[in-house]
């Protein structure tokens, strides 16, 4: 499977979690009322951006709190509605 496919099967697998929830901590995240909601994913990106400076700083998990923060900032989109190709497009765009 290459990266690509890899972040497109979690952002899947993230709006199934969101318009089919189950008992899953993504889906408890995006299933909070729509301010709270909002609010702990934030939270949870400022947090895991804190650990991603920290990792860098220590030369510690820098691949797994990097992980973490864009795992947190698809949920983010997802939860916002924002489609996939959207953010491929601008990365598309910023190339040129």
């Amino acid at each position: 499977m290459s990266s690509d496919e890899i972040i497109q099967e979690i952002y899947q697998i993230l709006e199934d979690r969101r318009d089919n929830p189950i008992d899953s901590y993504t889906s408890k995240l995006m299933q909070n009322d729509k301010k709270s909601a909002e609010d702990k994913i934030l939270e949870k990106i400022g947090e895991e951006s804190a650990e991603v400076i920290i990792a860098s700083k220590n030369n510690d998990n820098l691949v797994y709190e990097s992980a973490d923060l864009i795992f947190h900032t698809l949920l983010l989109l997802v939860y916002k509605g924002v489609e996939l190709d959207e953010l491929l497009d601008e990365f598309k765009r910023r190339r040129k």
